[in-house]
C-alpha cells in the first residue's frame, strides 16, 4: 500500500515539475514575442532610428508611432514624440509636427527636453512662413496670414526666457530678433500699403500694432511717420503730433523727422 502511494506522489510530482517548466517555458517565449517588451522596443526604436538616419522619414514615422503608444509614459516614450515631430517636419508635415510638439509639451511640462521642443516648434512654424517675405510683389498683402510667423516668434521667445543657458537659446535669440524685424517690416508694408489707398484708419492702426509689438524693430521709425501722416489725414491734430514727436525724439535723424516743423522731404517724396 506504502509502495501504490509513494509511486502515486512520484506520478504527481513528476506532472507539477512538466507543468511548471512548460509554464516556465510559456513565459520565456511570451516575453520574447511580447510586443511592448523593453527588448522589442529597444529593437524598434533602432530600426526608427536607422529609418531617420537614412532619411526614410516615412517609414520611421510609423515605427515611431508604434513605440510613442506602446511606450507612453516613459523616456522612451517622451523621445519616440520628439523624433516623430521631426520627422513630420522633415517630411513637410508642419501641422502634424506642431500637433506633436504641442501635445509633448503638454504632457512633460518638466521634461529635461523641454527646451529642444519648443525649439522645434519655433523652427517648424519659422521654414514654414518666413520664406513667403520674399515674394510679397503680386499679392494683396492685406490677405497674408503671419500666424505661424507669430507662433514662431512665441516659442523662440519662451525658450529663451525659460531657458537662458539651453544650448538652443543663442540660436532662438537670433531667429527671434528676425521675425521680429520682418514682422514689423510686414506690419508697415500693409500699413503703407492702405494709406496709399486712402484708408487712414486702418493704415493707422497697422502702424500703431508695430510699434507696440516691435518697439525695438528698424521699420518703427516707418511705422511712426505714417501715424503721424494718417492721423493728420484724419484731422486728429493731437494723435499726429504726439506719433511725430515720438518719431523725431527716437530718430532725430531720419529722412522721415519733421526737424522742428520742416521735414527734410515732403512725404510723398520718402516712399
Amino acid at each position: 500500500m506504502f509502495v501504490v502511494k509513494f509511486k502515486a506522489f512520484r506520478i504527481v510530482a513528476s506532472v507539477a515539475l512538466m507543468a511548471f517548466a512548460l509554464g516556465m517555458s510559456g513565459c520565456g517565449s511570451m516575453g520574447k514575442d511580447d510586443p511592448n517588451s523593453q527588448a522589442a522596443l529597444d529593437k524598434l526604436y533602432s530600426d526608427a532610428k536607422d529609418d531617420l538616419n537614412s532619411g526614410s522619414y516615412d517609414r520611421a514615422i510609423k515605427t515611431l508611432e508604434k513605440i510613442e503608444g506602446r511606450a507612453a509614459g516613459t523616456p522612451m516614450g517622451q523621445q519616440a514624440t520628439l523624433d516623430l515631430a521631426w520627422a513630420y517636419y522633415k517630411t513637410a508635415e508642419r501641422a502634424q509636427a506642431v500637433t506633436t510638439l504641442d501635445r509633448f509639451i503638454k504632457l512633460n511640462p518638466s521634461s529635461p527636453a523641454m527646451d529642444y521642443a519648443l525649439y522645434m516648434k519655433g523652427l517648424v512654424n519659422f521654414n514654414e512662413d518666413l520664406g513667403l517675405f520674399g515674394r510679397l510683389a503680386g499679392q494683396d498683402v492685406s490677405e497674408r496670414d503671419q500666424q505661424a510667423s507669430r507662433e514662431a516668434l512665441l516659442a523662440f521667445r519662451q525658450l529663451v526666457e525659460q531657458f537662458p543657458e539651453s544650448r538652443y537659446a543663442p540660436d532662438a535669440t537670433t531667429r527671434a530678433n528676425f521675425i521680429s524685424n520682418t514682422l514689423a517690416a510686414y506690419e508697415v508694408h500693409v500699413a503703407r500699403y492702405y494709406f496709399n489707398r486712402k484708408a487712414y484708419v486702418a493704415a493707422a492702426n497697422r502702424a500703431q500694432t508695430a510699434v507696440a509689438e516691435f518697439q525695438y524693430a528698424p521699420g518703427i521709425e516707418e511705422a511712426l511717420f505714417i501715424m503721424g501722416e494718417s492721423y493728420d489725414k484724419l484731422g486728429l491734430t493731437q494723435l499726429r503730433d504726439d506719433a511725430r514727436r515720438v518719431l523725431d525724439k527716437n530718430f532725430p535723424d531720419s529722412e522721415y523727422a519733421s526737424n522742428g516743423g520742416k521735414r527734410k522731404k515732403p512725404w510723398w517724396k520718402v516712399w
